[in-house]
């Protein structure tokens, strides 16, 4: 295995392992390739009968996944979004054969540091955002045609932005007057609304993050993946899925503990365990786990890393 394949090494890379027990013969998921830390070191674990899967909606991941893994018949490539797992995995004819399912959520590094992709106020870019280019509407077509309230409602539902009606209302009086196109012109933007003593980080994060998250639909598109992971794992399967921002991590917990709870029943009624149908699904592997100390010095982005298993009982 080439040295490069590790030289981004992912988030929690060794919980995952540890938390995935990969069998030599198993069948896995990686549903979120992006530069194939995760889907290297799963591989590595594999005999020449295990088997997996690699998922990415980013075309230049996919292309990455097709340089190192081409010619391995044990993976297969798909250009998809994870939220299209359950269909792309009916095809292959593995519907509840997965021994595993592995989700990396948000933006990957390589993305961030792609000026071109918009994803980040760091370096000039246009105002793209878009993980699949190809598909929807970018940031800037989205900042220039949205009504004032849902871009506030927005900011200030999916980036926890304290002056997002301050910033809606000077986004549409700026495009009033001219484009909003790269990133440069929207951070200046956001951070001439924002006071520079309220933020310790620079004013436009939580913006940016909003943006994206609206213009990929990615709480929706996690909602729909976890709905499908029945038709995916099999019975004693893992998923396992890493967020970095809390509305994230508070989709996937409330998930897994509605469809690993029993159903509660009344008082005084008269009935026994044995006669209600047995609806849990899941179970919980443990508590949330996070970077170490030492991850983060080495890694500033696992700060906020939170992963949570699961794994299916019936």
């Amino acid at each position: 295995m080439s040295q490069s394949v590790f030289s981004h090494q992912p988030v929690l890379f060794k919980e995952v392992l540890e938390c995935l027990q990969v069998k030599p013969d198993g069948v896995y998921v990686d549903g979120t390739f992006g530069r194939g830390g995760h889907a290297a070191a799963i591989l590595a674990l594999l005999n020449e009968h295990g088997r997996l899967v690699v998922m990415d909606k980013d075309p230049e991941a996919i292309a990455f996944a097709r340089q190192l893994h081409a010619d391995d018949a044990r993976v297969t490539i798909i250009h998809d979004d994870y939220s299209q797992m359950s269909a792309c995995i009916e095809r292959l004819g593995l519907t509840q054969q997965v021994d595993g399912v592995l989700l990396d959520l948000g933006v990957s590094s390589p993305q961030l540091d792609d000026a071109s992709r918009g994803f980040s106020f760091q370096q000039n870019g246009p105002l793209d955002m878009r993980m699949n280019p190809a598909q929807g509407i970018s940031a800037s077509a989205w900042l220039m045609s949205a009504k004032e309230k849902e871009i506030a409602d927005v900011l200030w539902e999916l980036g926890e932005e304290r002056f997002s009606r301050r910033i809606a209302s000077r986004i549409v009086q700026f495009r009033e007057q001219q484009p909003i196109l790269d990133t440069a012109t929207l951070a200046r933007i956001i951070s001439e609304c924002v006071p520079a003593y309220k933020e310790k980080k620079h004013p436009a994060t939580r913006s940016f993050q909003a943006i994206r998250i609206k213009v990929n639909q990615e709480l929706e598109h996690i909602e729909q993946v976890l709905a499908q992971i029945f038709e995916v794992l099999k019975i004693g399967g893992r998923l396992l899925v890493i967020s970095f921002h809390s509305l994230e991590d508070r989709l996937v917990k409330r998930f897994v503990k509605k469809q690993s709870t029993a159903p509660a029943i009344p008082r005084g009624l008269p009935v026994r365990d044995s006669d209600i149908a047995v609806t849990v699904r899941l179970r919980s592997i443990g508590k949330a786990v996070k970077a170490t100390v030492e991850e983060i010095k080495q890694n500033a982005r696992s700060r906020s890393a939170v992963l949570r298993v699961a794994e299916r009982v019936s």
